[in-house]
Formats: C-alpha cells, sequence, structure tokens
C-alpha cells in the first residue's frame, strides 16, 4: 500500500485534496493531506516539513505529492522522508539556491501571456460552488523562506513524475512542458483540467498518481 503525502499550494488547504483523496483510498492507498503553516510569516520551509513529516508518522512507501508552490516544499519532504517517489502537479521545480521571486524570471513563466483575473487564472472549469468554498477557504501566504534561497542542494534522486494540466491558465502546457523539461528531463504526463485539476478532474488526478505508484511497485 503505498501512502500519498498531498501538499497544497500557495494560499490554500488541504481541502483541495478532498475530491481526490477518497479515490486513492478506493485504490487500495493511504493519504495524508495537512494543512502547512503558511500564515505564519516567521515560518521556513523546515516548518513546513516537519508539519507533512509529523503527519505522515510511521507510514512507509511514501509518494510526496505537490501542487503548484507545493513544489518548493514537495522536494523537501521526499528527502526527509526517504520517499518513494516524487510528484509535481502543475507545480513550480525550484533549483538549488533559487530564490521563490527568481523563479518567474529564470523559467521564462514572466514571459508568458497570463490572464489578469485570477478566477480565470486558477479557477477556470471549476464548479461555481467548489471555487466558492475553495475562496472562502483560502488564506495568507506569508513565511520568511520565500525571501531566502531554496536551501536543498540537489533534487531528490527518486522517481518522479510532473503531471500537466492542459486547460491551465496560469501555468499554460506549454511553459510547463518546456519547465518540466529543463528542470526534470522528463516528459510530463498530460491530463485535463486547470490550474485546479483536483476539483475539475480528480478521477485523471487520482488516475494518474495510481500508475504511478503501480510503476514504482512493479519496479
Amino acid at each position: 500500500m503505498t501512502t500519498f503525502a498531498l501538499i497544497h499550494g500557495g494560499g490554500s488547504t488541504a481541502w483541495d485534496w478532498h475530491l481526490v483523496s477518497p479515490l486513492l483510498r478506493d485504490a487500495g492507498h493511504d493519504v495524508v493531506a495537512v494543512d502547512l503553516p503558511i500564515e505564519n510569516p516567521e515560518a521556513q520551509l523546515d516548518d513546513y516539513v516537519d508539519t507533512v513529516v509529523a503527519a505522515v508518522g510511521d507510514r512507509q512507501h511514501v509518494i510526496v505529492v505537490g501542487h503548484s508552490l507545493g513544489g518548493f516544499t514537495a522536494p523537501l519532504v521526499c528527502d526527509a522522508l526517504r520517499a518513494d517517489g516524487l510528484v509535481y502537479l502543475s507545480a513550480m521545480i525550484p533549483l538549488p539556491g533559487e530564490r521563490f521571486g527568481v523563479w518567474w524570471t529564470a523559467t521564462g513563466h514572466d514571459r508568458e501571456t497570463i490572464d489578469s483575473d485570477p478566477d480565470v487564472l486558477f479557477f477556470n472549469g471549476v464548479p461555481r460552488e467548489l471555487a466558492d468554498e475553495a475562496r472562502r477557504r483560502e488564506r495568507d501566504q506569508a513565511g520568511a523562506w520565500m525571501s531566502g534561497a531554496w536551501p536543498a542542494e540537489r533534487l531528490p534522486d527518486v522517481a518522479t513524475l510532473a503531471i500537466l494540466c492542459l486547460d491551465d491558465r496560469f501555468f499554460p502546457a506549454g511553459f510547463m512542458r518546456r519547465h518540466v523539461g529543463d528542470r526534470l528531463g522528463i516528459t510530463p504526463v498530460e491530463i485535463p483540467g486547470g490550474h485546479y485539476a483536483m476539483l475539475t478532474h480528480p478521477r485523471a488526478v487520482a488516475g494518474a498518481l495510481d500508475d504511478f505508484a503501480k510503476e514504482i511497485a512493479a519496479a
């Protein structure tokens, strides 16, 4: 049985995974999703990592999944847990020493044509009741770590999957193909859905994660 440690994106909560989690459990997996201490202005990435590690406890065969800004946390959690696998879901992939503010220009995201409407960027395709609930649960994204260098010396040397969402308006498909290729040297799995595919296409997200777990188990 695989344990999926699910890490939410910036300003968000573990609720983002509430449609995906039962599908993973139905497939025979365990799931851990937690609220990171993102509202603490003094929080470092180590604090985020400690929160996830404490929630996972002594569970084994862990695959860490990071969504969006969660891509800065997920590799660190992966190392801390000595996880079996790592997944970037529409996620930022940092390099050693890279600052959050530099990532946008270093990856070329600043040259993308991005809509100025947050509803279009983040909630395209999300049913109104789910989008309204997601907005109600939004939290301030703070954290001293955002002005510092990403602390790892390398990306984890484990089985790694990137999931690209074809209708994502924030991290467009073309951008993400380049980003994943440049930083991971792999081809992403492509699924339907926007930036919050967990809310629009939870079966596609869960299916990609389940397939990845099976690949790791068979290796």
